[in-house]
Parts: C-alpha cells; sequence; structure tokens
C-alpha cells in the first residue's frame, strides 16, 4: 500500500482505492461524490486533507487544472515529472524532461534562488480528440 501519511485509517485507504479506481485526475469533490456513490461515508474535509497528505508524501500527483482546481491522481512514477493533459477528455501522460529541469534550475540561478521546486503542465488536446472533431 502507498504510504499515505502518520496513519492509515478506514477514510485514508477509502480515499485511496477509489483513487485506484480512477484513470484520470479528479478533483476532491469528484472523489467524494465516487465515494458517497458506493456507499462510503468518508466526509469532504477528510477528502481534502487525506489528498494533502498523499500529495505531500509523494503518493500522488497533484495538478491545477487551468479553471484553478486542484486535481489529484495516483503517481505511477516515483520519479520527477511532468505532464501533458488533454483539455477535452483529462487524459494525462507522464513525462520526463532533462531541458525543463535544466532550465528552472537556470532560471532559479539567475535570479537568485536556490532550494526549489518545480511543476509543469502542459494543456492541449490529444490526438484522439482532435481527430473526433
Amino acid at each position: 500500500m502507498t504510504d499515505t501519511g502518520p496513519r492509515n485509517t478506514r477514510q485514508r485507504r477509502a480515499v485511496e482505492s477509489a483513487l485506484r479506481r480512477t484513470d484520470d485526475f479528479v478533483s476532491a469533490q469528484d472523489l467524494h461524490g465516487k465515494l458517497r456513490e458506493i456507499g462510503d461515508s468518508v466526509g469532504l474535509a477528510t477528502v481534502y486533507r487525506t489528498l494533502g497528505l498523499m500529495a505531500e508524501s509523494g503518493a500522488v500527483d497533484m495538478i491545477r487544472a487551468e479553471d484553478g482546481e486542484a486535481r489529484y491522481r495516483l503517481c505511477e512514477s516515483e520519479d520527477h515529472h511532468h505532464h501533458l493533459v488533454c483539455r477535452v477528455c483529462g487524459r494525462t501522460v507522464e513525462v520526463e524532461e532533462p531541458l525543463a529541469e535544466k532550465w528552472a534550475s537556470d532560471m532559479a540561478a539567475a535570479h537568485g534562488f536556490t532550494d526549489v521546486s518545480h511543476t509543469l503542465e502542459i494543456f492541449g488536446t490529444c490526438l484522439t480528440c482532435a481527430e473526433s472533431r
């Protein structure tokens, strides 16, 4: 089981199980709705708190969608990576890009920043969605 924080409660196991049944990034509210649909009584605040802890521990990826809402998905890779996200269907591809890493490091150094981290999400339309238009 993925490390989701200091305690492995029933609620945390339920959130992780729901995430395992979700292929794409999902908001805390949507995940809460999925839990309610299957009869699980995990509260919305608990879902938010659990997802936050899982994101801090690296168990889930968190992205900010173009509308600003945080969305979560279980990590497929333990290595640092970025995401390509389809605006139409939500399909997400994890990508690694050494040039982006160098650029982020160079930008931070040029402006006197140390101990930096970064995220990169690229939004577009996947080939399947583009072909169906």
